[in-house]
């Protein structure tokens, strides 16, 4: 830790009287060191690392599932993919509707609340159970100019998307009211712009890869050194799901892998939306509510950066995909902690939330409330491992038949792949961090590999039944 945490050794609890505001900012495909408080050797994000430093950050958190729309969802409901139903990125504009989530909760409980950005179930863009206010991109939208749903009536907004997002966050901050509050400010960044091909897959726009930052911030970090991580030069190494031969999918190589210039693009973007965050943290202060609202940041799932001589695939368990950045602020309840280290997962966030404004998770949650960790220790009795899953879709030839569970602990990870055979992994990430030395097969890691395939298997089992129990036989005194 890097910073004594004024809360030590209890659980933080909202003051007597007004419970605490929630602003709560997702951002889209950042992955967990793309952040400066993460480590990031040169990303400008001032505003989002002031969370951080005024808080506590999340150094293990991972998403439920690595993709879009599967994880918005499991952000809002506490619920693993598998039971809140959301699986794929395909049109669920209904069944979206009928959620249960944080926001319907607070809103009964009296909280005002608003939705900003995009939804991303389904191309509709109409308003969702549980928001007062409603500003809505339609599917993925546009950067510039957005056509936007507000509150019911369709138009087009001019400006960069950040800006506008922000902007209509501040707004609503500064609006006067007598009761809480939740900003929800889903972000656009930084998913690229999308088109939708004649044979019907979508595909990014090709001439820029779809990240199109503003333009004041086309030429930052021209002259900086992209960093790449060990395995981006391993193609596919030990993982015998990726190296299949597929029809019309090239192997995995150099030429496969993400650009320098659109990792540049991404990292622009992402510096946009920061700066444009300056503008919420100025109406909380301007407003005097800074002290009593709860501020949230984190992305519903990562990218590769080449690793493996992966590029768009996303999706998969491996660490730059399933693992995001997530920073909380709440300066009347807790004190600047630094990083805490426990595993923690996005279905945790709903159940947070609901604890820290006082209210109780409903037993349909598979997600722990993080409050336990905010002041500074990890208890016990907290998990010991986390559930990763996807399943298969058929948007991304190369992630065909890919659908997968997996267990994720602080020292290894175990793949299993639900319609292929013979092709699972497991990794030390103690021994080897950049998950290049697949040990399934390997008799010195048979072992290992039972008790985390039971692990699997217990995770799986008890999310089927309700809410996940920390006890965990099958890990106890696994190194």
């Amino acid at each position: 830790m890097t910073a004594a945490v004024r809360t030590r050794g209890r659980r933080p609890a909202p003051r007597a009287g007004r419970p605490p505001n929630f602003v709560v900012v997702v951002l889209d495909d950042v992955r967990f060191d793309d952040l400066g408080f993460a480590g990031h050797p040169f990303v400008r994000t001032p505003n989002f690392d002031h969370v951080a430093a005024d808080g506590v950050s999340f150094s293990r958190c991972f998403a439920s599932t690595p993709l879009c729309s599967p994880n918005r969802a499991c952000i809002l409901t506490g619920q693993q993919a598998r039971v809140h139903g959301i699986l794929d990125n395909t049109d669920r504009s209904d069944q979206s509707r009928r959620l249960l989530t944080f926001p319907v909760i607070l809103r009964r409980a009296g909280y005002e609340t608003a939705f900003i950005g995009k939804w991303h179930m389904g191309l509709d863009d109409g308003p969702r159970p549980g928001f007062d206010d409603w500003l809505c991109l339609r599917g993925q939208g546009d950067y510039f100019d957005p056509e936007v749903n507000d509150n019911g009536e369709r138009r087009v907004v001019p400006g960069y998307a950040t800006d506008i997002f922000s902007r209509r966050a501040a707004d609503f901050i500064r609006c006067k009211r007598d009761r809480p509050f939740l900003v929800y400010l889903s972000h656009k960044a930084v998913h690229p712009n999308l088109f939708q091909a004649a044979d019907g897959r979508i595909r990014c726009v090709p001439e820029d890869g779809g990240f199109v930052p503003p333009p004041g911030l086309a030429d930052l970090y021209a002259g900086e050194s992209v960093p790449r991580r060990p395995n981006a030069r391993f193609f596919g190494q030990g993982k015998p799901a990726l190296l299949r031969p597929l029809p019309g999918v090239p192997p995995l190589g150099p030429r496969t892998g993400t650009p320098d210039s659109v990792i540049r693009n991404r990292l622009r973007i992402l510096s946009a939306a920061d700066a444009a965050f300056a503008a919420v943290l100025e109406a909380l202060e301007d407003s005097g509510q800074s002290g009593r609202t709860v501020v949230l940041v984190t992305s519903d799932h990562g990218y590769f950066y080449g690793e493996h001589g992966l590029n768009e695939e996303r999706r998969l368990a491996y660490e730059e995909s399933a693992r995001v950045p997530l920073a909380l602020r709440w300066p009347d309840g807790i004190g600047a902690g630094g990083s805490i280290p426990a595993l923690v997962s996005s279905i945790d966030l709903a159940p947070t939330v609901l604890e820290l404004a006082g209210l109780r998770p409903h037993m349909g949650m598979q997600g722990a409330s993080l409050a336990p960790l905010l002041g500074g220790t990890v208890p016990q009795d907290w998990r010991r491992s986390v559930l990763i899953e996807y399943f298969s879709d058929s948007v991304w030839p190369r992630m065909v038949s890919m659908g997968y569970q997996a267990v994720r602990t602080r020292r290894w990870k175990y793949i299993r792949y639900a319609e292929l055979s013979d092709m699972d992994e497991i990794y030390d990430l103690q021994a080897d961090p950049w998950e290049l030395r697949n040990l399934c097969g390997d008799s010195r890691a048979a072992e290992i590999q039972a008790r985390l395939a039971s692990e699997l298997d217990r995770l799986v089992a008890q999310t089927g039944s309700g809410r996940l129990d920390s006890e965990s036989a099958p890990l106890r005194g696994l190194p």
